[in-house]
């Protein structure tokens, strides 16, 4: 039960990571005509989190969670900073991973913590957020496999938010958008396990392209 209470404390919207300042292109595609309602949403991000970077971040959790060593997670953060599309990708997953990292430590001290921290800035690199929850659900005795479908479905209401307040929908159709979005995040988890390491990655140029042009949108309200 502790461990439960652990993982929903820090997928909380109140967690501080900033979150809510990120829409994943999502903005970027609403302004393109791309999402225009509830059935273009759900197009939207079922694609991402089967095919996109949620796939991506799927790959890396299970990756970070079963790390053995020091060098093996080591070669996932590698991993995870070569995986990303566009610059404000990179930066929502970094700049997340490292807040998340903060306060993590300083809410549930470990001195495995203060190490990993210090490995961090020796080789250079910032955690991203798939593989930082990935290892505190591991440091707190938590399974790969509800961690990361509590890792999923957090990620899927955070754009699902962002889709309310840009597309917009109504509250109602946000919960519409949530209630069928968990088939897809079960159908993500189930996936992920049984991948080929050949067939890792995505190709989502669409998605891309949506994160790319937001770099350069004129009136924009989230950072991604």
């Amino acid at each position: 039960m502790k461990s439960l209470l652990r993982l929903m404390t820090w997928l909380s919207p109140s967690f501080p990571v900033g979150a809510f300042s990120y829409s994943h292109g999502l903005e970027y595609a609403v302004e393109a005509g791309l999402l225009r309602d509830l059935s273009s949403t759900l197009d939207y991000l079922t694609t991402l989190i089967l095919d996109g970077s949620g796939r991506i971040d799927t790959d890396l959790f299970l990756a970070a969670h079963g790390a053995e060593t020091d060098e093996d997670l080591d070669r996932v953060i590698d991993l995870a900073a070569a995986w990303r599309g566009t610059q404000e990708l990179a930066l929502e997953s970094s700049a997340q991973g490292t807040a998340f990292l903060v306060a993590v430590s300083a809410a549930w001290p470990d001195p495995w913590w203060e190490e990993w921290k210090a490995r961090l800035k020796a080789i250079g690199r910032q955690p991203a957020y798939a593989v930082a929850v990935a290892v505190a659900a591991k440091r707190a005795g938590i399974g790969a496999e509800p961690a990361l479908a509590a890792y999923l479905h957090a990620f899927a209401a955070n754009l699902v938010s962002a889709a309310v307040r840009l597309v917009p929908l109504g509250q109602t159709d946000g919960q519409r958008a949530m209630s069928a979005l968990e088939a897809v995040v079960l159908a993500a988890v189930a996936a992920a396990p049984i991948r080929r390491i050949e067939d890792m990655g995505s190709s989502t140029p669409m998605l891309d392209w949506c994160s790319m042009s937001h770099e350069t949108q004129y009136t924009r309200l989230f950072r991604s």
